[in-house]
C-alpha cells in the first residue's frame, strides 16, 4: 500500500476567496497546498474590468501569509456591456486569465450576469480571437426548469448552440455535476475542458435532504443523484486531460448558510487534497492525481505546471475534519466528506 505520495505543488482552477476580512482568513488556506488559483470575479460590486481584477490580485496577495509560493490568476466577469477592448487589452498585460460567464441569477452574487448569450457575442469572438478561454457556470436560470435538470438543458440550449457558432471559442465548464456533462467535455474536442470539484466526487442530493436538511451541503450547481457521482468519479480518476480539479471552494459564516433562506457554497480549501487522495486511492488511481490537480489544467491554459511539491502521507487511522476556520465576522464550517480520510498532507 502506498504510503507517501508526491505530487507536483497543484493548482485549483476555480477558487472563491471573497474579499475584505473573509478573503484575510481564508487565503492562508489555498495558499498553503496550492501554487496557483483562478479567482473567480463574483464580489460585490463584481469584477468588470481590468483595472478592477488588478485592484482585487493586490488584494489577494496581501493576504497571502510570507513565504508562500501562491499566484492568484485573475478573472473578470462578463457583462452585456463588457468591453471587449479592455477584456482583451487586460488579458495581453497579464492581468486575467479567463472570463467568466454567469448566468443572471444562476449562484452567488450573480444578478449582473448574462440574460441573452447573443447580447455577448462580439465579446466572444474577440476572445475567440485572442484565445481566452471561457469559464462557464453551465446552468438555465428559467424557473420552469427542475433545478436538477439545469445543467442538462443549459448544455442543450446554450452551450453547444454557442460551441456550433464559434468553435474556435475555449471554453471550461466549471463545476460539472452530471454525467450529461462528463459525455458533453468527453467528445467535445480539444476546445473544451470541465473543473470538478471535491464536494461533488463525495456527495449526492441525498447526503443534502434525507433524513434532515444539511445545509452546509447546499451548493450550486446543487449535488444530484448517486449515478451522477460515480460518473465524476470516474472522469476524475480517468486520466482524461479534459478533466482537471476546480474545487469551487466557497466560503460562507455559518450565520449566513443556517439562514432562513442559507446561501449556496462548501469551503473545501483546508482538505482537499487528503479528500482527493482518498478518492483516488479508492479508484486505484493514486498514479493518475498527480494529473488531475497539477497537469491537466495547465495545459489547457497553457501554462508550465508549477515548480516544487506536495506530499501526502497515508495513516491508519482516519484524520479528523480541519478545525472550522474563525473570521472577525464569525464561524466558517471545513466541508466533511463523513467518510474516513487517511491521508494529511505532510
Amino acid at each position: 500500500m502506498t504510503r507517501r505520495l508526491t505530487l507536483t505543488r497543484p493548482d485549483d482552477w476555480h477558487l472563491h476567496l471573497r474579499d475584505g476580512s473573509m478573503l484575510d482568513a481564508v487565503t492562508p488556506d489555498s495558499a498553503a497546498d496550492f501554487g496557483r488559483a483562478l479567482i473567480m470575479p463574483n464580489l460585490v460590486p463584481p469584477v468588470v474590468t481590468g483595472a478592477h481584477a488588478a485592484s482585487y490580485r493586490e488584494r489577494i496577495l496581501a493576504a497571502v501569509p510570507a513565504g508562500a509560493d501562491f499566484t492568484p490568476l485573475m478573472t473578470l466577469y462578463l457583462t452585456e456591456t463588457t468591453e471587449a477592448g479592455d477584456l482583451v487589452a487586460a488579458a495581453r498585460d497579464g492581468i486575467i486569465t479567463a472570463v467568466k460567464l454567469y448566468p443572471a441569477g444562476a449562484t452567488t452574487n450573480s444578478a449582473s450576469g448574462v440574460r441573452d448569450v447573443s447580447a455577448v457575442m462580439p465579446v466572444l469572438e474577440a476572445m475567440a480571437d485572442a484565445g481566452i478561454p471561457l469559464c462557464v457556470h453551465g446552468e438555465v436560470t428559467d424557473p420552469e426548469i427542475d433545478i436538477f435538470d439545469r445543467e442538462a438543458v443549459f448544455i442543450e440550449h446554450v452551450l453547444d448552440p454557442l460551441r456550433k457558432d464559434l468553435p474556435e471559442l475555449r471554453v471550461v465548464m466549471e463545476h460539472v455535476t452530471t454525467a450529461d456533462g462528463i459525455d458533453y467535455v468527453r467528445d467535445g474536442g480539444a476546445n473544451i475542458a470541465a473543473t470538478l470539484t471535491t464536494h461533488h466526487l463525495f456527495i449526492n442530493r441525498n447526503h443534502i435532504l434525507a433524513g434532515g436538511i444539511r445545509p452546509h451541503y447546499y451548493c450550486l450547481p446543487v449535488a444530484k443523484r448517486e449515478s451522477h457521482r460515480r460518473a465524476l468519479v470516474a472522469a476524475a480518476t480517468s486520466g482524461d486531460p479534459s478533466f482537471f480539479l476546480g474545487t469551487d471552494s466557497a466560503p460562507h459564516l455559518d450565520a449566513a448558510k443556517l439562514s432562513e433562506c442559507g446561501c449556496a457554497g462548501i469551503y473545501t480549501a483546508p482538505n482537499t487534497l487528503p479528500c482527493l487522495a482518498q478518492i483516488f486511492e479508492e479508484a486505484d488511481a493514486l498514479d493518475r492525481l498527480d494529473g488531475f490537480v497539477a497537469r491537466h489544467g495547465a495545459t489547457f491554459y497553457g501554462v508550465a505546471p508549477n515548480n516544487g511539491t506536495v506530499t501526502l502521507v497515508r495513516e491508519d487511522a482516519p484524520q479528523p475534519v480541519p478545525q472550522n476556520r474563525a473570521t472577525e465576522e464569525g464561524m466558517l464550517t471545513v466541508f466533511d466528506p463523513m467518510v474516513p480520510i487517511h491521508w494529511r498532507v505532510a
